[in-house]
């Protein structure tokens, strides 16, 4: 599933292309999958933003049309065997291409979110300022959750999924598998920093494309980070820091990476 690094990618890609273009149409055959889109006719595309893992396009007239990527979402430039919605623009038109049709898209009252209650209940942005090493250790200690599955929460910092939470634990010494109330303070800012050291190399190189190349950016461009992938992905092979086989366990039913000796 695209993460926080994928959709900022998509965003600064689509802003170019959507921001002060007046959007004539949304067609698709899915009103279940895509809900309200006429709402968005004839509007104005007055900005293009992110929360988590959630693309928010500010229309005229106090709307908001909001697009998950799902597992395998994501926009292109030409029409693609998996488009499943068009938006035609006064200038052209842009595809939305979703193989296994998880992705969603709602029009609704700008910050109205009742229909979306995940995106109401999101987090801190890791890469912004209101991400804290305080707060981010007190929401650990007050679990009793594995590490893992608390960065996947979506509650201490929003858009983190498997990839970029294997790769911050990795990066922070710790085990996936270590409760959130167990951990020190200086290990938490360990954490704090990995993420958000994690996250931003990520944005910069565009994201991860991973072997099945779902993702993609809208020009078709694959991003770069995974090949900085020290553990995810990468079960069997050594360790970057010791050479110990990669290991690979569950946790919150995700397929978890880890290395056993570095992140003990």
């Amino acid at each position: 599933m695209p993460e926080l690094p994928e959709v900022e990618t998509t965003r600064r890609r689509l802003l170019p292309l959507l921001e002060g273009k007046r959007l004539l149409e949304v067609r698709h055959q899915d009103p279940l999958r895509y809900r309200h889109t006429e709402r968005a006719r004839e509007r104005a595309v007055e900005g293009v933003g992110r929360r988590g893992k959630f693309l928010l396009l500010a229309l005229s007239g106090g709307l908001e049309m909001v697009v998950h990527l799902g597992m395998t979402g994501g926009f292109r430039l030409e029409k693609t065997p998996h488009t499943r919605a068009e938006f035609l623009l006064e200038d052209g038109v842009l595809h939305f291409h979703d193989p296994r049709r998880f992705g969603r898209i709602w029009v609704v009252e700008r910050g109205a979110y009742g229909e979306i209650p995940l995106l109401a209940r999101l987090g801190p942005e890791p890469l912004s300022p209101e991400f804290r090493p305080e707060a981010f250790l007190q929401g650990l200690r007050r679990s009793r959750k594995p590490l893992k599955a608390l960065l996947l929460d979506q509650t201490l910092a929003a858009g983190v999924g498997n990839i970029y939470a294997d790769e911050a634990l990795f990066r922070a010494g710790l085990s996936p598998f270590r409760l959130g109330r167990e951990v020190s303070e200086a290990e938490a800012l360990r954490l704090f920093q990995a993420l958000r050291e994690v996250l931003a190399e990520a944005v910069a190189l565009g994201g991860s494309t991973l072997s099945d190349r779902t993702y993609q950016q809208p020009d078709g461009l694959p991003g770069g980070f995974q090949k900085r992938h020290a553990v995810y992905g990468r079960a069997g092979l050594p360790c970057p820091r010791c050479g110990a086989p990669i290991a690979k366990g569950v946790v919150a039913g995700r397929g978890t990476h880890h290395c056993p000796w570095c992140q003990r």
